[in-house]
């Protein structure tokens, strides 16, 4: 098992689920070019993922979670980690924290944007 982080990543991209992973499973995709097919969101290799779930908690948008338990709404975003996470070129671990914490109103419309609270 590995976890995955879901779409409520997309454009928060917070890098504190990096600085606990002790495996450096967790990329983001930054191609030289700057150009990307893929969202602006951080992803985690399944084949690196030691499932210590360290990342977890420490995720201020609550976008990670067990590939076992991950929401309907986002069951696509665990081929999409896997997928992704094979990627070579252009993928970088981070290392650089967004300042500070997301405010709880903005994690609840991060959300809400994404049909997970009415």
């Amino acid at each position: 098992m590995a976890h995955v982080i879901t779409r409520l990543c997309v454009d928060c991209v917070d890098g504190a689920c990096v600085d606990v992973c002790p495996v450096d499973c967790i990329v983001a995709h930054r191609p030289p070019s700057g150009a990307s097919d893929l969202p602006n969101q951080l992803f985690i290799d399944p084949s690196e993922c030691t499932d210590c779930g360290m990342c977890q908690p420490a995720c201020p948008w609550v976008a990670i979670y067990p590939d076992d338990e991950v929401p309907e709404a986002f069951a696509d975003d665990i081929a999409l980690n896997a997928q992704s996470a094979r990627r070579d070129e252009g993928f970088v671990v981070l290392r650089t924290k967004k300042d500070g914490a997301p405010a709880y109103e903005e994690v609840q419309a991060n959300r809400q944007r994404w049909g997970l609270v009415r």
